[in-house]
Parts: structure tokens; C-alpha cells; sequence
């Protein structure tokens, strides 16, 4: 796994020497939006790039207060993901099972390569940075879990 990450650097690295301008995004100047891709009450912000194209970004997502779940899914690109906040558990498999999960608290590095079926929780107001290679998706193994599949139209 390590060394799957590791390769990854490099592409990252090219896409920073790209880089025109400066960025700094101090706490109070994030905007959260509400996140379409993962039930209701999770808020998303895009710090770098656009994470439906191809190419680097970055982005923090943020999870409410409360017991929170995203169903079992899976990713098009490998998964990067810092815990800035709070506790971020983790479990892996086709099936939600906490007591398989492991917890991630503030400060714990994670990097998944693609495809691997995995689904998360949180009790608490939670913080995470995911960043990588878009373009990124995410696909849940059952689809009556995907929140998108079951907004208004």
C-alpha cells in the first residue's frame, strides 16, 4: 500500500510545478456547500482543481454532529484522506459492519488504491481532506444508498 502511494507522488508533484499562484485558505474563509454524493447533513469544500476532472485537487468534507454513515461504495482513483477533526472510522467489505471498522483520529494519513469496497461513520462534527487524481467518483454497491439516486428532480 505504501508504495502504491508513493507512485502516485510523482504526478502530483508535476501538477504542483504547474501552479501559477499562491493559495491560502485560513478556517474562516471556507465556504461549505452541501454534498450531493453523500446523505444529507455532510458539506464539502473544493480547495484545488475540480475533483470531476482529470488532474489534481484537494478538498475537505465535513460531517455533522451525530452518528453519521456512508453505505459501502467504491472509487474510480485512489483515495488520499487526512483526518483534520474529530474521528473518522473506517471499515472495509461489501457489507456495513462497525464493529470491523478502525477509528481514524485527527492527524491519521490514509491512501487507498481504487476500487477497494469500503464504508465510513462518525459520531462526532468531524473534518476530513481527501485529495488525488480526479477525475474522482463515488460508487455505492447497492444503489438505493446513493443519496443522488433519491433527490427531488
Amino acid at each position: 500500500m505504501t508504495a502504491f502511494c508513493l507512485a502516485l507522488a510523482p504526478a502530483a508533484i508535476a501538477q504542483a510545478d504547474k501552479m501559477t499562484e499562491t493559495k491560502t485558505y485560513l478556517p474562516g474563509d471556507l465556504v461549505w456547500k452541501d454534498a450531493d454524493a453523500i446523505p444529507p447533513g455532510g458539506k464539502v469544500v473544493v480547495l484545488e482543481g475540480d475533483p470531476g476532472k482529470e488532474g489534481f485537487y484537494s478538498m475537505r468534507v465535513k460531517f455533522p454532529e451525530g452518528l453519521y454513515r456512508i453505505a459501502p461504495h467504491t472509487h474510480a482513483q485512489a483515495e488520499h484522506l487526512t483526518v483534520i477533526s474529530g474521528t473518522f472510522n473506517m471499515g472495509m467489505g461489501e457489507k456495513f459492519d462497525q464493529s470491523g471498522g478502525q477509528a481514524m483520529p485527527a492527524g491519521t494519513y490514509f491512501c487507498m488504491p481504487a476500487g477497494m469496497k469500503h464504508f465510513a461513520w462518525t459520531t462526532g462534527e468531524t473534518v476530513i481532506q481527501l485529495s488525488g487524481l480526479g477525475p474522482q467518483n463515488i460508487v455505492y454497491l447497492n444503489p438505493a444508498d446513493d443519496p443522488r439516486n433519491n433527490q427531488k428532480k
